[in-house]
């Protein structure tokens, strides 16, 4: 059915529930699962609500954002242990989390995507989420959301 799942996660409580659903899944279908974690870039302009600041400093503010998401996808793979399914962490680096999510299964060649309804951002909200709803509109492939 499915072979390879991408799993999108935030670190919020909800995504972490996607994250057990996505290895749930992956286990009793025998996939495996990419991790995506998307980081914004730095905002280097007035316009994008940034004070100048120098290259040097965005870079290594990046490079922290990078591994600090990286570790967050170290505990997806840590739970994925004992369920025996392979995790594949990936740290995207993208201003529209959806954007990125839909290439990135596309790159990976996933069949499923799973994720929140709304993330850190939209915890307040009743409806979904701006990124969820643009994933469902515009992803080729099948869209598990979980509330």
């Amino acid at each position: 059915m499915y072979h390879r799942i991408l799993v999108a996660t935030d670190g919020s409580e909800l995504s972490q529930k996607a994250v057990n659903s996505a290895l749930d899944l992956a286990a009793k279908l025998g996939a495996s699962v990419v991790a995506v974690k998307v980081v914004p870039p730095y905002p280097q302009s007035y316009f994008d609500g940034a004070m100048a600041i120098d290259l040097k400093e965005v870079e290594r503010t990046e490079a922290n954002w990078s591994a600090a998401a990286l570790k967050e996808l170290e505990t997806v793979q840590a739970a994925a242990l004992p369920k025996k399914v392979t995790v594949t962490p990936v740290v995207v680096r993208g201003d529209q989390v959806s954007e990125a999510l839909i290439a990135t299964a596309q790159k990976h060649h996933c069949d499923l995507i799973v994720m929140a309804s709304h993330g850190r951002r939209g915890v307040s909200r009743l409806l979904l989420g701006s990124e969820t709803q643009h994933v469902l509109t515009h992803s080729h492939i099948p869209v598990l959301v979980l509330r």
